[in-house]
């Protein structure tokens, strides 16, 4: 018997989805964390963005914490200015080791600044692959080149590193939750109720203004006790 079907009437295959990739969910990811926050930041309002099930997330990534070491690593791509490769090109450290110290740590500053939250992501995270490797060994040689022994460059720079998380961490900290809000510190009022301790009341202008100078001076006196610690000058 002949069949009698139309060829046309048969079904067309679907076309096939875009696969999902870690890239893809990171970015997804950061470009959320600045209207969420961390807080907020959750497998499931990732899925949302991305208009999939959370489950299929979890073939990329076990749990939130493996998200965040991904997205740690693709703002360290875009700090060095490398996205998408395992190399940085042009990147070799120059000048005093004073100076480059201090030009890395503002380049750490401005990227997690780029990110509500973005220390945040950073504390604790770990760095997937080795992406981070070639400038890790290439900051290392300089410092080691500079005269610091390998223990002493590895914690001249962790220090400043650590100083610099901790700095951004209370800087995003104290930031106004929207602009219309009250800022958290509350100066003039914190110098009043302070009124009995006169150095305590204007030290607030100090502690809770002046972000930028305020970064610079503390890490001028950190890479000043580095050099006066190690006498590499």
């Amino acid at each position: 018997m002949a069949d009698d079907k139309n060829p046309k009437d048969a079904k067309k295959p679907k076309p096939d989805k875009p696969k999902l990739d870690k890239a893809q969910v990171a970015d997804t990811a950061l470009d959320l964390l600045n209207d969420v926050g961390l807080e907020g930041l959750t497998l499931r309002a990732i899925a949302k963005e991305l208009n999939v099930q959370a489950p299929a997330l979890y073939w990329h990534f076990k749990n939130k914490q493996a998200l965040l070491d991904e997205m740690a690593t693709v703002m360290f791509r875009r700090m060095v200015g490398a996205e998408g490769t395992h190399t940085t090109v042009g990147y070799e450290p120059r000048g005093p080791w004073q100076e480059w110290l201090t030009l890395g740590n503002r380049r750490l500053r401005a990227t997690l600044l780029r990110y509500r939250d973005g220390a945040k992501v950073f504390s604790g995270s770990r760095f997937t692959g080795t992406d981070h490797g070639p400038e890790m060994e290439a900051n290392l040689h300089f410092l080691t080149e500079a005269g610091f022994t390998a223990d002493q460059a590895a914690w001249a720079s962790s220090t400043t590193y650590m100083y610099t998380l901790g700095f951004v961490t209370e800087e995003q900290g104290m930031q106004q939750p929207a602009p219309d809000a009250p800022p958290p510190v509350d100066v003039a009022e914190r110098a009043e109720l302070l009124a009995d301790y006169p150095l305590a009341a204007a030290a607030g202008e100090r502690l809770f203004t002046r972000y930028d100078e305020r970064f610079e001076e503390g890490l001028r006196l950190i890479v000043a006790g580095i050099e006066a610690r190690y006498g590499v000058r």
